[in-house]
């Protein structure tokens, strides 16, 4: 163990993967969501009616943090050309004699463009203006019935005789960093661990100091335990760093989830350790258990569900998913670290961590001991 951490502070295989570059990019993650909301959306208005109604509704959107009017159009041409330019999210349109239409008991259309191609801006814009639409829709009817003298609230009840409270747990102001930076972060863990795992038995031959492993012991157990904890010892440095130092800078830490945060993401970083020194045992080519350790990692977050529900993927990425630990991890972290649940509810994640162990730990003893015998083997020769 104490050769290891020589090794690792030592080779910059190791101690660039593991100690220079996730700092910097653990970072930079919280720095790129620092304003936490994406707000002031540049939108274009097309105004063809320049009535009351119509600038009355154009000022309530403009006072919704989710838009800005920065742009003003008389055509659809200008309004596709502003967003392939990139200078718009989206626009509203208001139709020639909205304003009399209303006035008529006509029903009329006012049109929301949204860029698709960005979803999340367009989904803001959509619930910014849609509900100023709505509530200005319904405000218009409200002012008839009391001018047909129908009383305030018998009014606003035939209006909307049902009205919807909502209620949104666990991030309720959809807040970007706490959504997104602690996900990239984690997933950015699981990266580093596997990475510099596939490294550990393999650079030993490679580096031709596996004559210097094998004075201290010719068990592949002992020299697998003993490197197991060097590189579980780095582990938890990450997760200080994490924990205590960069969540805490972007106000994201949560002190009573910290000893579950750890007791699971130990599981994780094992298991992690365990897929890299199997993959590193069973072959010999650095180059590549390299090359499938990136393969198998870098997709991880796009898997696990963070972002697209995995139930609704197809069954082979399902299945691609599941033998990542960090979808498990993550399905944990969100019970633990988001909702702050007991840990008892992430037994489940726990199990399947623990069978990512007690997999790849046999797998990597057994080849590895044939590596040492074979090797001893032919040195004797």
């Amino acid at each position: 163990m104490f050769r290891e951490w020589k090794r690792i502070f030592s080779i910059p295989n190791f101690y660039v993967t593991l100690l220079v570059i996730p700092p910097i990019i653990f970072l930079f993650y919280g720095f790129i969501y620092q304003k936490q909301f994406a707000k002031e959306l540049p939108m274009a208005v097309w105004d063809e009616d320049h009535s009351a109604i119509s600038g009355t509704l154009t000022d309530m959107m403009e006072q919704n943090e989710n838009i800005r009017f920065t742009q003003t159009v008389f055509s659809n041409a200008e309004i596709e050309k502003l967003m392939k330019e990139g200078k718009i999210f989206g626009a509203v349109h208001f139709p020639k004699n909205l304003e009399s239409d209303v006035k008529k008991n006509h029903q009329t259309n006012i049109t929301l463009y949204t860029n698709g191609a960005y979803l999340v801006p367009a989904k803001m814009i959509y619930k910014g203006a849609a509900e100023i639409i709505i509530k200005g829709g319904l405000a218009v009817v409200l002012e008839k019935a009391e001018k047909q003298g129908m009383p305030a609230d018998r009014a606003n009840a035939l209006v909307q005789p049902i009205k919807l409270n909502t209620t949104v747990l666990y991030n309720p102001d959809f807040n970007y960093q706490i959504y997104l930076t602690p996900g990239l972060i984690t997933v950015g863990l699981q990266m580093a661990l596997i990475v510099a795992s596939v490294l550990i038995l393999n650079l030993e031959f490679k580096r031709n100091t596996i004559d210097e492993v094998l004075k201290i012991s010719k068990s592949s157990s002992k020299i697998i335990v003993g490197k197991t904890l060097a590189h579980l010892c780095i582990a938890w440095v990450l997760f200080a760093l994490v924990a205590w130092l960069v969540f805490p800078l972007y106000d994201l830490g949560k002190p009573k989830t910290d000893f579950n945060f750890f007791i699971l993401y130990t599981l994780m970083a094992l298991a992690c350790i365990g897929i890299g020194m199997a993959l590193s045992a069973i072959s010999n080519n650095l180059l590549f258990v390299t090359d499938v350790a990136l393969f198998f990692t870098s997709p991880a977050f796009v898997f696990s569900g963070f972002t697209f529900p995995r139930w609704a993927m197809p069954w082979y990425d399902q299945f691609y998913a599941a033998i990542m630990p960090y979808t498990h991890f993550l399905d944990g972290f969100i019970k633990l670290y988001f909702m702050e649940l007991p840990i008892s509810y992430a037994v489940p994640e726990i199990m399947k961590l623990l069978l990512f162990i007690g997999i790849t730990f046999p797998v990597t003893l057994f080849f590895y001991q044939k590596k040492i015998n074979q090797y001893i083997k032919i040195s004797s020769h």
